[in-house]
């Protein structure tokens, strides 16, 4: 299973990929203000990469909960001249985290491969139209606006599907779909934990799917940590991802998660041949 961008292809089935976050916000739940220079958002990103991420995935807006919105100027003002510099000096994928048709399609001008949306491209009914334009891979978070749900995993599928079905009309193509199961996101603390638990029933849909759990309220929940006190308990959840069949893992701390994917990359002998 690959994912073919413009930077490079990467071959998800191989083993897990890393996607580190790189917030440019001055407000985002764990790292907000951090990287909100030119300077520090660059640098952070080489860093991430060193320390093994796959994809870096940048975000303008934060999406905590209680968050203020902003503009697509706004976002845009934050993003694109780190992107610029990025799409020079890193090797790998530049992923950009954005609902707005607008913001994607100035991204993706400007040097992004891949748009990373929390509304499953159905917040903006221009983002599958921009995606499939540019010929990009789009992640597909699941995402609504009331916890209510009858059936809690037959409901997220559904909404997968709503949203696989949006950007299929739009031109996109199979492989250029990812999906998220958006821990998080309109889910109570019990039902974060039951849709990575329950991973696997996403992975057979047949796309590669990302798992998105760093540092995040749930894991803070279990632990009674802050939210930078929560990598070893992101770890953890990136061990059970890689077990229920997660692709992709997306976290603060790359180095952390990169050896634990490993480590269940190898047990769970995830593209190892049985005879190496």
């Amino acid at each position: 299973m690959n994912i073919r961008t413009k930077k490079r292809t990467l071959n998800v089935s191989e083993r897990t990929h890393l996607m580190g976050i790189l917030n440019v916000t001055p407000d985002s739940f764990s790292d907000g203000g951090s990287y909100s220079t030119v300077d520090k958002a660059v640098n952070q990103a080489l860093e991430l990469e060193k320390q093994g991420a796959d994809i870096i995935d940048i975000g303008g807006e934060s999406t905590r909960p209680g968050y203020t919105p902003i503009s697509a100027k706004e976002e845009l003002d934050r993003i694109v001249p780190v992107i610029r510099i990025l799409k020079d000096k890193l090797s790998i994928p530049i992923s950009v985290d954005t609902f707005k048709a607008e913001t994607a399609q100035k991204a993706l001008e400007a040097g992004a491969d891949i748009i990373n949306d929390i509304w499953g491209a159905k917040k903006d009914p221009e983002m599958a139209k921009v995606v499939a334009k540019y010929n990009a891979p789009i992640i597909l978070m699941h995402n609504r606006n009331e916890e209510n749900y009858r059936d809690f995993m037959e409901d997220v599928k559904s909404d997968l599907l709503e949203s696989i079905q949006i950007a299929k009309n739009a031109g996109i193509t199979d492989d250029n779909i990812i999906l998220d199961p958006g821990v998080g996101f309109a889910k109570s603390m019990e039902q974060n934990m039951e849709v990575v638990r329950e991973l696997h029933q996403l992975v057979d849909l047949g796309y590669p799917v990302l798992l998105a759990t760093s540092r995040k309220r749930f894991i803070g929940h279990v632990l009674d940590v802050p939210a930078d006190e929560r990598d070893v308990g992101t770890a953890a959840t990136t061990v059970i991802g890689v077990q229920q069949g997660a692709h992709i893992v997306r976290v603060h701390n790359v180095h952390i998660n990169a050896e634990a994917a490993q480590i269940a990359d190898a047990i769970y002998e995830k593209g190892v041949s049985k005879n190496g």
